[in-house]
């Protein structure tokens, strides 16, 4: 009877500890993305008066003072670490240069990295935990060790402003979502057919004309529909350059998309000799995939193109360029003397050849610069718009292996055969990525179980897809809060998706962190989507 009583007491005492245990795991469970491991531990931190370590010229840790300071908890800074209790170092052994290792004790907060960029990712995550001891309003951390590395290098959000400007205030406002989710590509969309938004020096009329538009179309892609009142907007250079300062600082990349050959009217507006056809135009009023294209066979065209691609590159200080690629229609092609010249002196079987043997010019060029090109998945010659019945051969050209295929559109398994012809791959699979999309057709769970990697992909080329992004296009979203409704909270589960371990996500588990990660959203005064 004594034993069984002391096996009663010693089963009762695990479990009322698991139970503690349990408790404190999920109140600690907190962080979006979700960390590589995370080790709970007795204790505290108390984040009242707490001493920030900020050596000179340490942006991290300006950074986390005044994210801390937002949250109305008094912070002191210090030059010494001896008088510090909050320290960020630098440590060559964490080999992941994203990756960190924070540990939390009752007297001290550690946050190590081997680069910036690690010792930034792990500052976000004690803003997440510091948030909540302000909203649970302790001040205090759970003690714990969390050891952090991304699963992917690429974690993009792209911005489509070409259809619908937004301005500077709402594109850094952006910025500072996707540096608290530990994204850091901004892949900027600045031209289409609907508008031409950066200024380009060489070429002044792109913006006088072609960032303007007398009217929109609303209601859909079949409405006749307008919303009676005209549309304009762009971006300086002065502009530009701050905005890529900016997210620098903050270790996001900012990838410009320069749309080529097709999606161009804005630019065919405003210089007419750049078409294909000898029809002037207007920057269209409707959306959709236009007919207007650049006619590559006049070197003229060619020209305007390295112009602006060469001020893009300076402006941006980039190394990565996206031309688009994507939805060209050839109908003006199939009737342009040119261009049916150059198709014939080169023996090409199709004008899908012609695209890609422009597209590969282009590529040297860029090259040349020492910068990669990055297009949609139809730069490979495959046609993923069979429903509009425009002509299309299999093409005999193969697009340069430098450049980077972004998957958008069609079988997945064209990865498969991309990442076997040895092109890297950023995988954004518009059924899961795409946030103009409704909630209806893409509810946040479709997003958040997005996998990126095939199985089907070797394993020894599995790294060759580099990661994923989630595209906001702007087409039917003229409001800024029309657009966060759309994209929050689906950037929080595609955050996940591109930095969690694939067996660390739960999506059960993520519902009720976002929920509590919806807070900053509140606080900044971001509309956002129900949650459940």
């Amino acid at each position: 009877m004594k034993t069984t009583l002391n096996l009663l007491s010693t089963t009762l005492l695990l479990f009322f500890s698991l139970t503690t245990y349990a408790k404190e795991n999920r109140k600690s469970d907190i962080i979006i993305p979700q960390p590589l491991s995370v080790v709970h531990q007795k204790g505290e931190f108390n984040l009242k008066n707490s001493t920030v370590l900020v050596p000179k010229n340490s942006f991290e840790a300006k950074f986390l003072v005044d994210e801390l300071t937002k949250l109305s908890i008094p912070i002191k800074t210090t030059t010494k670490k001896s008088k510090a209790n909050i320290t960020l170092l630098i440590d060559q052994s964490i080999e992941n240069e994203e990756g960190y290792k924070l540990t939390i004790e009752s007297t001290n907060i550690e946050l190590k990295a081997s680069s910036n960029k690690g010792l930034f990712y792990g500052a976000q995550s004690i803003v997440q935990l510091a948030r909540e001891a302000t909203i649970n309003k302790t001040n205090q951390i759970q003690n714990q060790i969390i050891e952090d590395q991304p699963r992917f290098p690429w974690r993009a959000f792209m911005l489509d402003e070409a259809r619908f400007f937004k301005g500077k205030k709402e594109t850094l406002r952006m910025i500072d979502e996707m540096v608290a989710l530990k994204m850091n590509v901004f892949h900027w969309h600045l031209t289409d057919d609907a508008g031409w938004r950066i200024e380009i020096k060489k070429y002044p009329l792109l913006t006088e004309i072609g960032s303007k538009r007398k009217d929109t179309q609303t209601g859909g892609f079949n409405s006749k529909e307008t919303l009676n009142e005209p549309h304009s907007g762009f971006y300086t250079q002065k502009e530009i350059k701050e905005i890529v300062a900016y997210a620098k600082e903050r270790h996001i990349t900012v990838v410009p998309e320069i749309e080529m050959p097709g999606h161009a009217s804005a630019a065919i507006a405003s210089y007419p000799w750049l078409g294909s056809s000898d029809k002037k135009i207007e920057v269209p009023v409707f959306f959709g995939k236009h007919y207007a294209i650049y006619n590559v066979a006049d070197e003229r065209t060619v020209t305007f193109l390295k112009d602006v691609v060469t001020e893009v590159i300076e402006l941006f200080q980039t190394d990565i360029i996206h031309i688009g690629g994507d939805e060209v229609r050839f109908n003006e092609w199939e009737t342009n003397k040119e261009i049916c010249e150059l198709k014939e002196r080169k023996n090409f079987t199709s004008f899908m050849d012609v695209q890609i043997d422009f597209t590969n010019m282009m590529s040297r060029f860029i090259a040349e610069q020492g910068v990669r090109m990055m297009g949609w998945n139809e730069i490979l010659g495959e046609n993923l718009h069979a429903s509009d019945n425009i002509s299309f051969d299999d093409p005999s050209e193969k697009v340069a292996s430098n450049v980077i295929v972004h998957f958008w559109m069609g079988n997945p398994e064209a990865i498969v055969d991309a990442v076997k012809q040895g092109y890297d791959v950023v995988n954004s699979h518009n059924i899961y990525t795409y946030l103009d999309y409704s909630y209806e057709s893409i509810p946040l769970e479709r997003s958040y179980s997005f996998e990126p990697v095939s199985p089907n992909i070797p394993t020894d080329l599995r790294d060759k897809v580099i990661g994923i992004g989630c595209q906001m296009w702007g087409e039917w979203i003229p409001k800024v809060e029309q657009m966060h409704r759309q994209t929050f909270p689906r950037l929080a589960a595609l955050a996940e998706v591109a930095w969690s371990a694939n067996e660390r996500k739960d999506y059960s588990n993520f519902e009720k962190r976002v929920s509590i990660y919806a807070n900053r959203w509140k606080a900044n005064n971001i509309l956002f989507h129900p949650i459940k």
